[in-house]
């Protein structure tokens, strides 16, 4: 496992983070394996949101922490607030209640980085940044992102909030890929030319944000995964041939393609499969050559003018 700095300089984190949406059915017992397998393979990042299996995700991880109180130092806890059932909220109320209640969850004193799940319509940046100061003032959160945010929901956040934004996380993958094709299509009308963000990664790369792709593997909304998926034969042919080529799995390639680009990216993988889990730890290691990340990105039916 490589590691990068995303919402610090002074902590490496791994370069691949962990997503535990899927955790609210595990007992603690396995929860804590998961953990202590997860770090022996190199992960420390651990990805939340208060709204993941109810609030028991956060729980069951708690729990997990409780019986082996040496993983804490260990890892990295991120998580995220700000839906509601019918709503987004942004208010500095929500805020800080969401993140206490998390803390309760988490049994930690600290969430080392908060994210603001999905924008507020109606958010008012002076309140965002009243509960930032509150939080960090408090000691209850050491760094903030955001997720679903575009450039300019960015900038109007930054016109009071204070603290510098270290994290956006966006899907993102090889058949998610709009926010890589509109930068080789720029003011031209055809599909992969159509700009959805802002031009996000230019954005994030100019202002030091890390973009933390997630559902790495998945094709759609909620699709399910393209990795084995019969309508995209083309795809999964080149992944074989050159999971091959580079003694990896198919899903160690899908993952490296997204850590070739530039831009240091933190992608976001919620599997809780051990054996997937090492063949995406091994995925670090690569370095896709230039011909066969185009070959992977023309093979999933984007074009170059």
């Amino acid at each position: 496992m490589k590691y990068i700095n995303t919402y610090s300089n002074e902590i490496e984190v791994s370069q691949v983070a962990l997503g535990c949406m899927r955790i609210s059915q595990m007992t603690p017992q396995e929860t804590e394996k998961y953990i202590s397998n997860a770090i022996d393979l190199g992960y420390n990042y651990f990805d939340h949101a208060d709204i993941y299996g109810g609030g028991e995700c956060e729980k069951v991880f708690g729990k997990a922490l409780a019986l082996n109180k040496s993983l804490r130092d260990k890892i990295i806890i991120q998580t995220k607030c700000g839906i509601r059932k019918g709503m987004y909220d942004f208010s500095k109320e929500h805020i800080v209640s969401s993140v206490e209640n998390s803390l309760k969850n988490l049994g930690v004193e600290k969430l080392d980085v908060l994210l603001l799940h999905r924008p507020d319509l109606l958010m008012e940046p002076e309140e965002v940044a009243e509960a930032f100061d509150y939080l960090e003032s408090s000691g209850k959160v050491g760094a903030f992102g955001v997720s679903n945010h575009s450039a300019s929901q960015i900038e109007l956040l930054k016109t009071a909030v204070r603290q510098d934004i270290k994290i956006n996380q966006m899907q993102l993958s090889i058949t998610n890929a709009t926010m890589i094709s509109s930068g080789a299509n720029v003011n031209l009308q055809n599909r992969d030319g159509t700009n959805y963000d802002g031009y996000l990664r230019d954005y994030c790369r100019l202002n030091g944000i890390t973009i933390q792709p997630w559902s790495p593997l998945q094709h759609g909304f909620i699709s399910g995964t393209f990795l084995g998926n019969p309508d995209f034969p083309e795809l999964n042919a080149k992944l074989k041939s050159l999971a091959e080529k580079y003694g990896v799995t198919d899903t160690g390639i899908a993952i490296a393609w997204l850590l070739r680009l530039p831009d240091k990216m933190q992608p976001v993988v919620g599997s809780i499969n051990p054996q997937r889990l090492t063949d995406i730890a091994k995925a670090t290691d690569i370095n896709l050559s230039k011909e066969d990340w185009y070959d992977i990105y023309l093979t999933a039916g984007y074009k170059l003018p």
